[in-house]
């Protein structure tokens, strides 16, 4: 998920350098949108990792 948030912000970047705003802006957003869906997703694994832990000790 990160790689390609940082790919789409990468497109983002490159977009609006060249004046392309509408382009800047959807990826833009689509780079936040994955971000947080990468973020919430490890977060979600840490805690199901921590808990199998404990059931395993």
């Amino acid at each position: 998920m990160f790689k390609w948030a940082l790919i789409f912000a990468v497109i983002a970047l490159v977009a609006a350098v060249l004046g392309f705003g509408g382009i800047a802006g959807a990826a833009a957003g689509i780079a936040k949108i994955l971000f947080f869906i990468g973020l919430a997703l490890v977060v979600l694994f840490l805690i199901l990792g921590a808990a199998a832990a404990r059931k395993v000790t």
